[in-house]
This record gives structure tokens, sequence and C-alpha cells, in this order.
């Protein structure tokens, strides 16, 4: 089983929860006895989902809205994704909570273009000392403050739970062509 966990990040913080989710990815699977190759690329640098079983997509959140990258590796490859499963997930909010039932993330185009079977939003980092000058700005304008609310034992969960999903699905997915799920153990299929 080949899966590409896609993501578009600033300044690495949505990187580090892709990585999370794709270790949780290979242990849930290996543990259910299921071969899988799972790589993690940035959205950017992906040409094509052929080949691919299954894909997990993500973005950090600026102004409530995914990076552009992310959206275009969506509107690009909409066709591709309907034939495959596929979550996604979102970082980004670092201040106050919203409230039950509030997004602070607008995904509307995203979940319809990629089918997605479920859009998971997760707590961001913010660091200023990363930011650019109009970042910092805007941190300060909104009385954002610097800090961690990526909440790690949720996201290996998350992981893990899309895993078993996708063992429950197994039987329904078409197998890879080259037959070895672990042939291109660094690469996944369409990414430069």
């Amino acid at each position: 089983m080949r899966i590409v966990v896609a993501v578009a990040t600033r300044h690495g913080a949505t990187r580090e929860i892709a990585e999370q989710i794709a270790a949780s990815l290979r242990g849930e699977l290996a543990g259910a006895g299921t071969t899988a190759e799972v790589v993690v690329a940035d959205a950017g640098s992906v040409t094509s989902f052929d080949g691919c079983d299954a894909a997990v997509l993500g973005s950090a959140v600026y102004l409530g809205h995914w990076l552009e990258p992310a959206r275009t590796l969506v509107r690009e490859h909409q066709d591709e994704l309907a034939r495959i499963p596929v979550w996604l997930f979102s970082s980004g909010p670092v201040g106050e909570r919203t409230k039950p039932g509030e997004d602070p993330v607008d995904v509307t185009e995203v979940l319809a273009r990629s089918g997605a079977r479920e859009h998971r939003l997760f707590g961001g980092r913010l660091d200023r000392s990363l930011l650019r000058f109009p970042e910092r700005a805007m941190a300060a304008a909104l009385r954002v403050r610097d800090g961690d609310n990526r909440d790690w034992p949720v996201i290996r969960a998350w992981g893990r739970a899309v895993a078993r999903e996708l063992s429950a699905l197994a039987g329904d997915l078409r197998p890879s062509p080259s037959g070895n799920p672990a042939a291109s153990p660094r690469r996944a299929p369409g990414v430069a």
C-alpha cells in the first residue's frame, strides 16, 4: 500500500505534524500486518497521485485559509484524488479557541474538490523568531502569544485511526503498479 502525506508549511511546524501522522500510519498498518510505504512530501512537489492508494493532505492555516501550494495541489489533482481515500488536516490556531461548532478554517472548497473522508484541525505553533516582519506584525495586532498548541497524542491517535480505516478498506484498494509497496522507500509516485 502506498500513501502520500502531502503538506504545505511556512515554518516547519505543520510538516512536523505530517511526520507524526506518517509514523503513526506506518506503525498501525505494520501492526495490522499491512506493508505500507508512507512518504511525506511538500505539497508543491507532488506532481501526481498515480500509484498511490491513499492520501493525507495538510496545510498550515493563515487568516483562515490553507496555503496556496496545498490548495493548488487539490485543484490540479482533484480527479486523481476522487479515486482514492483522502483525509485532510489543518494546523494553525494558536490563539484563543473558537466556540464549539465554529471552524476557524475555511476548507469548504478543499473538502469538495478532494472528496475527503474527514478534515481534522490541530493546534499550531507560533514562534515569532521564525516569522518575517509582516507575520510578526499580524501576530502582534491579533495579540497572539508565542506557544506550541500541537497536541501530539491527539495527532498520533488520529494517524492511527486513519490507518485502521485504511486497513478496513484494504480489500477495496487497487494494488500499486509496481506490486512492491517498498520499491522506493523515500519517494512517492509523482513526487519531484
